[in-house]
């Protein structure tokens, strides 16, 4: 499987600007710039690397643990993830330190301790968690 995403930028670092198309179309010259990185808390604007990691991250993990579950014959009504990524200024650059997932999950007929063991090796096992350097730390609740 091969999966592809364009870039294009113009101009310096601080005052330039770029876009993003993905194969799908989900983004289609959509906007980037280090302003809209740096500047642009709320993230209306425009996207940036780390939003898209977070997303990603959160997609993968949610994917891997509704396959687990239903390999095991748990079918999951809901699993809602937020990855919160932290990026730090280290001596060496900007690094991403760390991506917590916050996990809300209803699955019916699934024990507390059963979602925990199942979250846990989705945390581990998701293809973008192995792909990254950093702490990941995972928050999961239940729902009831």
């Amino acid at each position: 499987m091969k999966r592809n995403a364009t870039a294009v930028w113009h101009g310096g670092g601080p005052t330039g600007s770029g876009t993003l198309t993905t194969m799908s179309g989900a983004f289609d010259n959509h906007p980037y710039s280090a302003k809209l990185r740096f500047q642009n808390e709320d993230g209306k604007e425009g996207t940036n690397p780390e939003e898209l990691i977070a997303a990603a991250h959160a997609g993968c993990f949610n994917m891997a643990l509704a396959f687990g579950l239903t390999a095991a014959g748990f079918e999951p009504e809901s699993l809602e993830t937020k990855a919160v990524l932290t990026m730090d200024k280290l001596d060496q650059g900007w690094t991403i330190v760390s991506i917590n997932l916050k996990l809300e999950g209803k699955v019916p007929g699934l024990t507390a301790e059963q979602f925990q063991e199942y979250a846990q090796a989705a945390k581990a096992g998701c293809p973008v968690s192995r792909l990254l350097n950093c702490t990941i730390t995972l928050d999961a609740n239940l729902a009831l």
